[in-house]
């Protein structure tokens, strides 16, 4: 396993992280073994919302733990807050509301890292700060971070914290190239070119914030994945002639294209499957030469000017 200094404060992540939205369809038994899988994998980062599975997803996890305190000291637990049904919220009370529900499912006195899930158009950075501050106080949250941000968006909050932003969720996969079309295609008109999130991949890794890739496997927005899909010939027949060059799986193929991004990313895994976990988490010992990482990029349906 690969290991990340998580927004450079010293939490040493797993590279690959278990993403817990879908973990509300197993029983206890079944997640106390795929939570032990990753741990035996090297992976001691676990990504939680306060809205997967309607608060289940957490409580299930917090079952767990309650069983099996041990495994607590063992492990970086995220969870992220601010959706609401048809809405977001950012106001002070709904963060600490949140949070204490998150606590009280998860079995847990302390997060590691708690995120803000969508930016809130209405948001007041300073009163996001005084909660922060109130979190931090009472030694509920050690650290903070947010998800789906774009870099003005990241300035903005951070001018009312006290804490340094350690980490930002993108979806980011072979997929979803956005981050790095633009920058590649910059001064030019091709399709890729736009810019749509302000630099928020050079942003994050100018200001020390670790970028957490969501949905690695994804096309579109929730439409399936590309692995193994018939709609994506060109890039499937790569990854397929790649895994037989470095000896692994078209998965870990595509999980080692994000890993190999000089950014140092996590790869957030929504697998329940151990091994496909485990499979996973074999990219960390693959390390994509720079022809074939392009080469992956092209087949995706992208271009170099």
């Amino acid at each position: 396993m690969k290991y990340v200094d998580l927004g450079g404060a010293g939490v040493r992540a797993s590279a690959v992280a278990v993403g817990c939205m879908r973990i509300s369809a197993l029983s206890q038994g079944e997640l106390s073994r795929f939570i032990h899988t990753a741990l035996d994998c090297g992976v001691n980062f676990f990504d939680h919302a306060d809205i997967y599975g309607g608060g289940e997803c957490e409580a299930t996890f917090g079952q767990v733990l309650g069983e099996e305190p041990g495994l607590r000291e063992k492990m970086v637990v995220q969870s992220k807050c601010g959706i609401r049904k048809g809405m977001y919220d950012f106001s002070k009370e709904h963060i600490l509301e949140s949070v204490d529900g998150i606590l009280s499912r998860l079995n847990v006195d302390c997060l590691d890292v708690l995120l803000l899930h969508r930016p809130d158009a209405l948001m007041e950075p300073e009163e996001v700060g005084e909660a922060f501050d109130r979190l931090e106080a009472a030694g509920k949250v050690k650290r903070f971070g947010v998800s789906n941000f774009n870099a003005r968006q990241t300035d903005l909050l951070q001018s009312g914290l006290r804490q340094k932003l350690v980490a930002n969720q993108l979806q980011f996969g072979l997929m979803h190239t956005g981050m790095i079309d633009h920058a590649i295609c910059a001064n030019t008109e091709f399709s890729g070119s736009p810019d749509r999130d302000g630099e928020i991949l050079d942003y994050c890794r100018l200001h020390g914030l670790t970028v957490q890739a969501w949905s690695p496997f994804q096309y579109g927005f929730f439409e399936g994945v590309f692995l193994g899909n018939e709609k994506f010939p060109e890039l499937n027949a790569k990854l397929t002639e790649l895994s037989k060059k470095y000896g692994a799986s078209e998965q870990a193929m595509a999980t080692a294209w994000i890993l190999r991004h000089p950014a140092g990313m996590q790869v957030i895994s929504g697998s329940t499957n151990a091994e496909r976990l485990r499979d996973i988490c074999s990219a960390c010992d693959v390390e994509l030469s720079r022809e074939d990482w392009y080469a992956l990029y092209l087949a995706a349906g992208n271009q170099l000017p």
